[in-house]
């Protein structure tokens, strides 16, 4: 199957490398860029200096940018977002590093009180261009702390853009978006995926789109970040149970992207959702809810979800039973009504 991706011109026309780069290298030209295009632009956090980051995105930006745009902070992720907070008000563009997902959460009041709220609460006349980058996600084999899920947190926080690449093309250019944009965003690096190869490409859709990363005419399969990979390994595997599926990359999940998303699902008529968090009062809850409102006259069976399950994200042995793989969403897709498929077909 063919991958549905809009590029214009090649990685030559924008200057980026030719070949396959990681998530972590493609990220870090970001950064690169970013730094040298806009003198604003800062980026800190603990041990992205001269470490180059626990996971090497920031690898040798100190030493091309300086200690005054490149820099440590102390380990304290609150101060971290305030310092950013206060940047930001007075015109830098600060790019934070969070070094794990559960490290975020003494930064969370900072995040949902201040940084989302600040526009609204001016009036507009103050803007916070912030981004706040955070690893997150299982796959890893992390330790308590170091591995979790917290999409569903910041999606419910009007205010903020969340983003999250599922490849090392959608970092880069995501993360270019993300710094130029005037609102905060939380972009969220799945860290099971930072060594993940791909080309880099110029253009390609706009920050608040969704993208069809494989065209298929029986299911819709909606996944991001992380899942995105495994989506497209069980659309391929699904060709042996005779189901021709279409993935769907959500890219940004804040601002939601109503329109290619449930474009596809009018096409195939039946929709899963996957993502790595636990289901209850998960991100996909909300998928689901949107698509059965304004698809429900197309849909040939129920939404459905596969899921992290409901509870902590368990020790690196057992990560592998907890996170969804190719056989859990292949019987999901199973579990669907298919005795229609053929009316479907010749729809």
């Amino acid at each position: 199957m063919t991958e549905v991706v809009a590029a214009q011109g090649g990685p030559a026309a924008a200057g980026l490398p030719s070949g396959e780069v990681s998530m972590a290298a493609a990220l870090n030209r970001a950064l690169a860029d970013a730094l040298s295009a806009d003198e604003r632009v800062l980026v800190f956090g603990e041990d992205v200096g001269p470490l180059g980051g626990v996971f090497r995105v920031t690898d040798g930006l100190a030493e091309r940018f300086g200690e005054r745009r490149v820099f440590d902070t102390p380990l304290a992720e609150a101060g971290i977002l305030g310092t950013a907070i206060g940047m930001a008000m007075n015109g830098l563009r600060p790019v934070v590093e969070m070094q794990f997902d559960a490290f975020a959460y003494p930064a969370f009041e900072q995040i949902t009180s201040h940084l989302a709220k600040l526009r609204n609460r001016t009036a507009g006349a103050l803007s916070l261009p912030v981004v706040v980058r955070i690893p997150y996600g299982g796959g890893i084999g992390g330790v308590e702390h170091h591995c979790d899920s917290s999409e569903a947190y910041y999606t419910h926080t009007p205010g903020l853009r969340v983003v999250t690449p599922g490849t090392p093309d959608d970092a880069y250019r995501l993360l270019r978006d993300a710094i130029d944009s005037p609102d905060p965003v939380v972009f969220l690096e799945p860290k099971r995926r930072y060594w993940a190869k791909g080309e880099l490409a110029a253009g390609g859709p706009a920050f608040d789109r969704a993208l069809v990363r494989r065209s298929g005419r029986d299911v819709t399969l909606i996944a991001y970040g992380p899942m995105v990979l495994t989506a497209l390994e069980t659309a391929e595997a699904a060709e042996a149970e005779g189901w021709d599926v279409e993935v769907v990359d959500l890219r940004t999940l804040a601002p939601f992207d109503d329109e290619t998303v449930c474009a596809s699902v009018r096409r195939t008529g039946r929709a899963v959702v996957v993502h790595e968090a636990a289901g209850f009062g998960g991100y996909g809850a909300e998928v689901v809810a949107r698509v059965t409102e304004r698809c429900f006259h197309h849909l040939h069976a129920p939404v459905l979800r596969v899921t992290g399950f409901d509870i902590p994200y368990p020790p690196p042995m057992l990560e592998e039973h907890h996170l969804p793989g190719v056989d859990r969403i292949l019987d999901t897709i199973g579990a669907l009504q298919w005795d229609d498929r053929v009316e479907v077909r010749g729809a």
